[in-house]
């Protein structure tokens, strides 16, 4: 059961934040004339794949509150960082950002430590 929940952990949070992020670039513009909380309401309203970023996140957030109350907190926090591994990859190959070699170091620090945790 852990892992499934781990799974529904991380999965809908790297699409999720994939999402939010590739829509916010889309939205991005510098001379709006709505104030910040106001433009990102409107954002949210209009943007279809915006509004299902909240959902993989809250799916994400609830998935996590059910693998703290049956795992150890010492297994659910580090295991979780398993987001920062796809998202780097994603982020590499759908959005098409650019990953410093000090970051791709980090991300693959980060895969072993999730290595050590999970045996």
């Amino acid at each position: 059961m852990k892992w499934l929940l781990l799974t529904l952990v991380i999965l809908p949070a790297v699409v999720g934040d994939l999402l939010q992020s590739r829509e916010m670039k889309l939205a991005a513009n510098p001379a709006a004339s709505l104030p910040g909380a106001l433009r990102v309401l409107r954002l949210i309203a209009a943007r279809r794949y915006l509004l299902l970023s909240m959902l993989c996140m809250a799916v994400s957030f609830f998935a996590f509150l059910a693998l703290v109350q049956t795992e150890p907190i010492s297994f659910a926090v580090p295991a979780s960082a398993g987001t920062f591994v796809l998202e780097t990859l994603l982020a590499r190959v759908w959005l098409k950002e650019r990953a410093s070699p000090r970051k791709i170091l980090g991300t693959l620090v980060v895969f072993g430590g999730l290595l050590l945790v999970a045996r």
